[in-house]
């Protein structure tokens, strides 16, 4: 959607602090609902439709939620609020935040991780999956903040998206001896895996299947075990707060 881009920025520009699952919001009133839902798809010519109205804390403002994004508009549909975020001024949590944060949630016991290369530093016990292209260089700044991130199992997802030799070079890592080895010499050192075995399965339609089905558009892309989603080369401030709030 082409309105709320900057919606999408900010929200992974703000730092995240420890959340609890929030409840599923409060539907408006049928009437409220039919409206709204009316005047934002009259507004929007038919191009998108709205998937859900829900409350929110402020006295007329409703959320309206289209696909994977949320704005506000008054009950009466005579106006809304995009790009913009709620925030509530007595505790200074943004709500904006966390309701993006549980749109994009997954449920990351489904993950296959079959499909990822396994690192295991110190415990272990702080569990993240990351999708990585070979020439992704947001991702090799990225990885070096992972490595130096202890006590955590990181699942590497190689996703072969941004050139055609993506796939090539994702595959000879893949089916190299020590994958997770020479995937950290390629990303870190620039030193290139031996070429694959040609018996050697890398299952890339599988693993850009699974992108798309997460909705995963570009790279670095990383999901924590309680499956919050975060985009880009996240600082190692923002990465330890987030791993600190896991349980």
């Amino acid at each position: 959607m082409k309105f709320i881009p900057a919606l999408i920025l900010s929200f992974f520009a703000v730092s995240l602090h420890a959340q609890t699952l929030p409840a599923a919001p409060e539907k408006v009133a049928p009437a409220v609902e039919k409206t709204v839902r009316g005047a934002v798809e009259s507004w929007l010519k038919g191009q998108f439709k709205v998937s859900s109205i829900s409350k929110t804390p402020m006295p007329g403002i409703v959320e309206v939620r289209i696909a994977d994004d949320i704005f506000y508009a008054d009950d009466k549909g005579n106006f809304a609020i995009i790009e913009g975020q709620m925030i509530d001024l007595k505790t200074g949590a943004n709500l904006t935040v966390q309701r993006m944060e549980d749109i994009t949630r997954i449920d990351f016991s489904k993950l296959p991780l079959d499909l990822a290369i396994k690192t295991v530093k110190g415990n272990g016990q702080r569990v993240i999956a990351v999708f990585e292209d070979p020439y992704c260089s947001f991702c090799r700044t990225f990885r070096k903040t992972l490595l130096d991130t202890p006590n955590a199992t990181i699942y590497t997802f190689l996703f072969p998206m941004l050139r055609p030799e993506s796939e090539t070079v994702a595959k000879n890592a893949w089916c190299a001896k020590n994958r997770a080895d020479v995937w950290d010499d390629w990303m870190l050192l620039g030193k290139e895996p031996p070429k694959a075995d040609a018996k050697c399965n890398f299952q890339t339609a599988r693993l850009l299947e699974l992108g798309r089905g997460l909705n995963v558009t570009g790279t670095p892309t990383t999901f924590l075990s309680d499956g919050r989603r975060f985009q880009g080369a996240v600082s190692r401030e923002r990465l330890d707060q987030a791993l600190g709030s896991l349980k």
